[in-house]
């Protein structure tokens, strides 16, 4: 029963519809979490005790750093099924991932240099091993994006990107574990502390809030992409040809 509704799911057609029909439902839910989460973080919590309203920063850069990482794992993910499986969805998951994991670390890089600025009294550090393999997940990102750009045969462009992926994929761990393996300006864990969390709980909340609407944006913005690749990538199907003709894409 399991596998029938894998099947399904990786079908285009169903996929598509199922895309079309949650949608909106995430886009609304993932404002909501927005706007309570900057409103709890940014008017209801408390200054920091040494940075000030300053900390504040964290409900931005923090989500979109998250994102960025997680979006890779999900394109390497996709990717290496596709790769593996010949699954042409998973492969055109990846391929609508990619550019939005590429912005949210864009935003996790930029925001982190603005908070860093009066925190630490530089934008930038290179002896921080965090910035650099950061700053190395976005290059993955951009090298990903080019190599599909330059390579005309898109099956084969699934396939190269599909390896740089999954090769890439090692950056993540390395970029979580950074503040632990080496001395770094970014402080060590805060919530996933084995003697809880080191942020009392009024900042902590509209934290969590602030994460948890940025993944749920994401997943809406996977889906709008997700939407179009498919009508690219099955537009000679009669199902798509149908669509069109109901005026429907």
């Amino acid at each position: 029963m399991n596998l029938r509704w894998f099947y399904k799911l990786a079908s285009p057609p169903y996929f598509y519809r199922l895309a079309g029909t949650l949608g909106p439902w995430l886009g609304g839910l993932s404002i909501a979490l927005i706007v309570a989460g900057a409103y709890g973080g940014l008017v209801l919590a408390p200054p920091d005790y040494l940075q000030g309203d300053g900390f504040r920063m964290i409900y931005v850069h923090v989500p979109s750093a998250y994102l960025g990482m997680m979006a890779y794992v999900v394109m390497a993910t996709a990717a290496a099924i596709g790769f593996i499986w010949r699954i042409k969805l998973a492969h055109a998951v990846a391929v609508s991932a990619a550019p939005l994991g590429a912005s949210f670390t864009f935003l996790g890089l930029v925001t982190g240099a603005i908070w860093g600025k009066p925190m630490w009294g530089t934008f930038w550090q290179w002896s921080d091993a965090r910035l650099v393999f950061f700053l190395v997940l976005f290059f993955l990102y951009m090298g990903y994006l080019a190599l599909r750009e330059v390579t005309e045969d898109r099956d084969k462009a699934d396939r190269l990107s599909a390896v740089l992926a999954v090769v890439g994929v090692i950056n993540i761990p390395i970029i979580h574990y950074s503040v632990e393996w080496w001395t770094t300006l970014h402080q060590g864990p805060t919530i996933t502390r084995l003697d809880g969390p080191s942020i009392t709980m009024d900042m902590l909340a509209p934290l969590l809030v602030m994460i948890a609407g940025f993944s749920v944006f994401f997943v809406w913005l996977l889906f709008v992409r997700l939407q179009g690749e498919i009508l690219v990538r099955e537009q000679k199907s009669r199902w798509t040809q149908e669509l069109m003709q109901r005026g429907r894409v």
